[in-house]
């Protein structure tokens, strides 16, 4: 166990910062440290009039804004275990969850409330307006009396506030994952997984007090609640949530008035800036020319870099990928021009963040960086040859298991305490971490040569008027599913089969790229977009059958 304590860190955070800005919704009024201390505190007495007991679960459904932050940080000071869930679930899989993990209290927007039905919860005693913490509905005279009563306690002083103390053993949240390969499991994090990930992060990262973050990844998923959330709080940043859907128009906007002094981000977003703004300027004949001119290609590749920078606002230290794996060749570009960008890698179960080396340390193109100090690695059954294997981590940040489900947690974490985390990987001679793809994707041919499809797919995705694509098995060949990049197709004119021809072209140069044992041997286009998860990961499950 770690040493830090995860609430009183907090809580030394919210008294050194009282009157510095600290939440605000886009485009709203802001929230002082100060102000947030005496929310928490109001709803810790709320907690306790309702008969709320430490170990008990308290559930959150909305899109980020500055009362989720509250909501969360006063349950997980109070002792109780926040369970956040996605906005984007249904309402059937919201019940499912809060019935599930047996939440006694539940904070949802109203519009998330309307679709809900209370007697299919029936662990819950009140349910509360996230916007204003004033009730929508209960089953409990006592949830009533102590929701007025906790609304008219008075702001508090720094002299005076002060939380209670929480063991960093102790379950600080039931975090369910999005189900990319089935249906959500509760996973258990504890204090001392919370607070590793925040000051790894706030070593990595140096942030000052009045700094400016947009949060715009959700909170309910791990990637986004540590770093565009938890860590900046502790350093004493001004956080703006942004609670509509984060649509490009959305960010850019957003980065361009606040200017964030780090970036958080998921491969789509920059994915399709590269796409959309970059790739269709430097595939000019001028500029394919220009970039050929010794000096003269340093010159184009500064312009690009700043126009780059410029679109996150200008003023960040660390841009930071992370949620799924960045295309190689997009970051190769990337760093060939000098962008300031690094990518992670983590998984919800360890709080996320498992890899990370920030950009002064120049970790290897197509790498997720070095393992973080708080855990080990190794990779099991590495090939002969590649040394290839599946990636195992074990350490402080590693969850308790998943929430009354042993057997899932049996076939996760082994005896000995090591997570077996599904992803295949390889360690450099430096202890850089390359993965290649998950376990359950990987396609054996006939042959026996291992196909990881995430690598053909990223090679895909870089040719014509490519959106995104999927390399599914059928009949013992290799099959590409297509979704057009629409607005690329429209520039150039394409109608009818001339798409499905340049598709076609594009699988054929593919190939010549390509090994024999991974060749495509038919390609299909889509005209709809593949069915994601709410943290945009294609549910592969549902293109494994071809029709």
């Amino acid at each position: 166990m770690l040493k830090e304590n995860f609430v009183a860190t907090i809580e030394k955070a919210l008294q050194t910062h009282w009157d510095v800005p600290c939440f605000s919704n886009l485009n709203g009024p802001s929230m002082s440290y100060g102000q947030v201390a005496s929310s928490i505190n109001r709803l810790h007495h709320l907690f306790e009039k309702s008969g709320i007991k430490r170990g008990d679960r308290i559930g959150v459904v909305g899109r980020n804004s500055a009362h989720w932050g509250v909501t969360y940080l006063a349950t997980v000071s109070y002792g109780a275990i926040i369970v956040p869930i996605l906005p984007d679930f249904t309402s059937s899989e919201i019940e499912h969850i809060v019935r599930h993990s047996e939440c006694n209290l539940l904070f949802v927007s109203e519009v998330i409330y309307d679709g809900l039905t209370e007697e299919k919860m029936p662990s819950v005693k009140g349910i509360f307006k996230i916007n204003d913490f004033s009730l929508f509905w209960q089953n409990d005279k006592a949830v009533t009396e102590a929701s007025e009563a906790a609304l008219l306690l008075p702001d508090l002083t720094p002299e005076i506030f002060s939380l209670p103390e929480v063991s960093n053993d102790d379950m600080a949240a039931i975090v369910y994952t999005s189900g990319t390969t089935g249906f959500s499991k509760g996973v258990m994090l504890t204090s001392n997984s919370l607070i590793a990930n925040v000051i790894f992060f706030n070593r990595q990262v140096d942030l000052e007090p009045g700094e400016n973050i947009v949060s715009f990844l959700p909170l309910a998923h791990a990637f986004g609640c540590s770093f565009d959330f938890l860590s900046p709080l502790v350093q004493g940043c001004h956080i703006t949530f942004i609670e509509k859907i984060p649509t490009p128009k959305v960010l850019l906007k957003c980065f361009a008035e606040l200017k964030p002094a780090v970036v958080m981000s998921v491969p789509l977003i920059i994915e399709k800036i590269y796409k959309n703004r970059i790739k269709p300027l430097i595939e000019t004949p001028k500029m394919q020319f220009m970039l050929k001119v010794p000096g003269l290609n340093k010159v184009v590749h500064k312009k690009i870099r700043e126009k780059i920078y410029d679109v996150f606002g200008g003023n960040y230290k660390q841009l930071v990928i992370g949620g799924a794996a960045l295309n190689k060749d997009i970051e190769d570009f990337f760093r060939t021009i000098g962008l300031s960008l690094t990518c992670g890698y983590g998984m919800t179960e360890c709080g996320p963040l498992i890899s990370y080396s920030p950009w002064e340390n120049s970790p290897p193109v197509g790498s997720v960086g070095k393992i973080i100090d708080y855990l080990e690695c190794r990779i099991a059954d590495p090939d002969a040859e590649t040394g290839i294997g599946e990636v195992h981590v074990r350490g402080e940040n590693l969850m308790l298991g998943y929430y009354l489900d042993e057997e899932s947690t049996k076939q996760t974490m082994d005896s000995a305490g090591w997570l077996l985390t599904g992803d295949l990987g390889r360690l450099d001679n430096d202890g850089n971490l390359f993965l290649t793809g998950r376990s359950k994707n990987m396609i054996l041919t006939a042959t026996g040569q291992n196909v990881y499809p995430e690598e053909i797919e990223s090679q895909l995705n870089n040719m014509p008027c490519v959106e995104e694509s999927l390399i599914v098995e059928n009949e013992g060949k290799l099959v590409a599913l297509v979704y057009p990049n629409l607005e690329s197709v429209d520039k150039a004119c394409l109608q009818g089969r001339q798409v499905e021809e340049m598709m076609e072209d594009n699988r054929k140069s593919l190939n010549l790229k390509l090994p024999g044992f991974c060749q495509i041997s038919k390609l299909k286009v889509r005209y709809e977009e593949f069915e994601k998860t709410p943290t945009k990961k294609i549910k592969r499950r549902f293109y494994q059958v071809i029709a």
